[in-house]
């Protein structure tokens, strides 16, 4: 029998939450296909199987965390066939087999996902032990409440967290009865607090209206339809406007209620608690982004024509990265106690806002793509954050990171380094502004569509003079772009 064990999910990462088994005992598995989804601080990814074979024996279960290298499944492959197991040795494991796939039969739904978990941080423990938005005290009654429970108009196989899935255990509630509100229908702990606290009330049980999920081509840059007076720096091409916040339940009485971290914010935490012991320095200046603008117009209708998605600003702002980072490579590296480790490759870190937090997935080798490639591979990769398929190697060795800050409407942001790179990049909003302009007849004031750039060092690897240098070639190559500039 072959063992399946977890595998390290990132860097500086020790352990994974199993989300979903894809598979159950007796399912056959190909090599390479995906077996389970495991949740980190880092990523929601589907883990493939390095086997073919039977899945025999479900060793860890549905919510469970598990370190690194532990042994997770076992798989009867084809060698193990061929050694010519007896029929009462093969009936034991599938009797093991049956026994280990009925916890995960409970009433809530428990073969349920969990959503993306954050980037770019250490492991964190367990999800935590309680989801509720009161204490369990208070909301306990609500299953054995005289109200009616609510019909199944939701959808059984929706995404939740661990936590969420024990709080519908909780409550003697299934999946199909909550109409989930998250990111591609997935279940919010808002949600059933929603319902438990209607049952417990006798009240009506509220139907969410969902926004319809971004199809993969919306993904690639909702900047394509803003103006740049209006956000002008427009959403890199996966990066999305937050979902709207859901309101927070207060149990009648309560005057505050705790809610619980996330494994994605327990990600997000220890991320930005390592980081800000970095000693961060700053750079900003400002982008005169008329030919900018007057560039992507030109080729927006064009590239949406061939492509089938819209043509972001943010792929030209990694070109002109990648053109200031081959000038001065001591920004593409990341710091080790021994000192500066350079890098060849530039695999640059994109930061997508997905429901709860932000993600930091990698787009590899982006010197080696066109405008329009790296437009193509930053949508894949962000519609993939948002829906929760990121892959294991969209995760872990970026060089630099580039963050849209300006989709948000932003003009001046100071960004925390994405440890252990040693730079980022913000670019803003582009909005208009009354700049002074040299001309033969002396300085006018034009309007000009003008971006802010912040880029944030770590002062330990490159220095302020350095920094910009950098930003400056960053600069002159976005003001110097052109009809003649490719994208293909």
């Amino acid at each position: 029998m072959a063992k399946v064990t977890m595998p390290q999910l990132g860097e500086s990462v020790a352990e994974g939450t199993i989300g979903k088994w894809l598979k159950q005992p007796g399912d056959h598995v190909d090599k390479y296909e995906p077996l389970v989804e495991v949740v980190t601080d880092k990523v929601n990814a589907e883990v493939p199987s390095p086997f073919e074979g039977i899945l025999r024996e479900i060793l860890a279960e549905e919510g469970s965390t598990v370190p690194n290298n532990a042994d997770i499944a076992v798989i009867e492959t084809a060698d193990d066939g061929a050694a010519g197991t007896t029929p009462a040795a093969e009936a034991a494991p599938a009797a093991t087999a049956s026994a280990a796939a009925e916890p995960a039969k409970g009433p809530a739904g428990s073969d349920e996902s969990t959503p993306v978990a954050a980037a770019s941080s250490a492991a964190s423990s367990a999800p935590a032990p309680t989801a509720t938005a009161a204490a369990p005290d208070e909301l306990a009654p609500a299953a054995a409440a005289s109200a009616p429970a609510p019909a199944a108009g939701g959808d059984p196989d929706a995404r939740m967290t661990p936590a969420v899935r024990r709080l519908l255990r909780e409550h003697g509630l299934g999946p199909e009865q909550i109409v989930g509100t998250g990111g591609g229908g997935r279940i919010t702990r808002d949600d059933v607090i929603a319902v438990v606290e209607s049952i417990r009330t006798g009240g009506a049980v509220p139907v969410p209206v969902m926004a319809p999920a971004p199809s993969d081509g919306a993904a690639a840059a909702a900047s394509a339809t803003a103006t740049p007076a209006a956000s002008a720096a427009a959403a890199p091409a996966g990066t999305s406007a937050p979902a709207p916040v859901s309101g927070i339940a207060f149990p009648e009485g309560a005057d505050e209620v705790l809610l619980p971290m996330t494994q994605m914010r327990k990600g997000i935490a220890a991320q930005m608690t390592r980081a800000l012991q970095v000693p961060h320095a700053y750079v900003h200046m400002e982008v005169d982004a008329t030919n900018l603008v007057k560039a992507r117009e030109t080729a927006k209708r064009d590239y949406q024509a061939r492509e089938g998605i819209s043509l972001s600003y943010v792929p030209f702002v990694i070109k002109a990265a990648v053109d200031a980072l081959r000038r001065q490579p001591t920004f593409n590296a990341t710091w080790t106690d021994a000192g500066l480790l350079a890098k060849r490759r530039i695999h640059m870190g994109v930061a997508v806002a997905v429901d709860d937090g932000l993600l930091v997935p990698v787009v590899r080798d982006v010197d080696q793509l066109s405008i329009a490639g790296l437009n193509r591979a930053i949508a894949d990769v962000a519609a993939r954050a948002r829906a929760g398929k990121l892959k294991l190697d969209d995760y872990g060795g970026s060089t630099f990171t580039i963050d849209n800050t300006g989709w948000f409407g932003s003009n001046l942001t100071m960004p925390i380094i994405n440890v252990p790179e040693v730079a980022i990049l913000t670019m803003e909003a582009i909005t208009k502004r009354a700049v002074v302009r040299e001309t033969p007849d002396g300085d006018v004031i034009a309007i000009r569509p003008v971006m802010n750039m912040v880029l944030a060092i770590d002062h330990r690897a490159n220095d302020g003079a350095q920094a910009a240098a950098l930003l400056r070639s960053i600069k002159a190559w976005l003001e110097a772009i052109g009809p003649e500039t490719p994208v293909y």
